[in-house]
């Protein structure tokens, strides 16, 4: 009565445990699905691209992939999303990701290749120079917290740490010699440093409101910092 396919189903869900068989089926179902419906090479049209996790490159083909527009730069460069980054290992992967993707090794391939690479290459330096410094990897981590530091926050600072700000402008503006330009920033970089301690633990507690707070003074002071560097430039 029962023949072909539905007879053969019919067989096997006597012998299977109930609704063993169907969820089976189903799993068979989404697994096809979810092969449908995944990413593949722009060059050969084979599964693998673009870029999911490591993958710069199709395993079928081996042409370099699109860079993935999801994946922010801590997963990019291999570090945990905390404030607390190891520096080294972040050299070494930035070392690392660029003898894959540097433009200079692509001198020979196609031209959307070419264009991959310099895509590659200016995330791959944009997530080192964000991560490497306290402030922009702090602001940045804010960042994918849906928080953002506007400029011109000064109406949100206390009226003592802007005075403190304005005695030290005072005090590089009127300064004539390297001694002295080298006194103010012995003291912006220990007020950095211990910024820098205390934007770690407000991370460390998910306390986003107090690090907002302290990486906006992190952000005068280095306004300092860089109004430093520029003095010290012989003219």
């Amino acid at each position: 009565m029962w023949g072909g396919r539905t007879g053969a189903l019919l067989r096997l869900s006597r012998l299977w445990p109930t609704g063993l068989l169907w969820r089976g089926l189903l799993n068979c179902n989404v697994v096809s699905l979810a092969g449908s419906n995944s990413p593949r090479c722009w060059n050969c049209g084979g599964l693998g691209g673009p870029l999911r996790g490591d993958q710069f490159f199709c395993p079928q083909c081996r042409a370099l992939q699109p860079p993935d527009p999801a994946r922010d730069y801590f997963s990019l460069m291999d570090c945990n999303h905390s404030f607390r980054v190891d520096t080294s290992k972040l050299q070494h992967r930035y070392q690392e990701l660029q003898r894959l993707v540097h433009p200079d090794f692509f001198s020979q391939r196609s031209q959307t290749e070419k264009d991959f690479s310099e895509k590659h290459s200016t995330l791959v330096n944009d997530a080192y120079k964000t991560l490497l410094a306290p402030l922009s990897r702090g602001l940045y981590l804010l960042k994918l917290h849906g928080i953002e530091i506007p400029e011109g926050t000064d109406h949100e600072m206390d009226s003592q740490f802007l005075m403190e700000i304005m005695e030290i402008n005072e005090k590089l503006a009127e300064a004539q010699s390297e001694t002295a330009m080298n006194e103010i920033e012995s003291v912006v970089r220990a007020k950095q440093k211990e910024l820098t301690d205390n934007v770690s633990r407000a991370f460390e507690r998910d306390d986003f409101e107090k690090a907002k707070e302290l990486l906006t003074k992190m952000r005068y002071f280095s306004n300092i910092e860089e109004k430093i560097k520029l003095k010290k430039i012989p003219l």
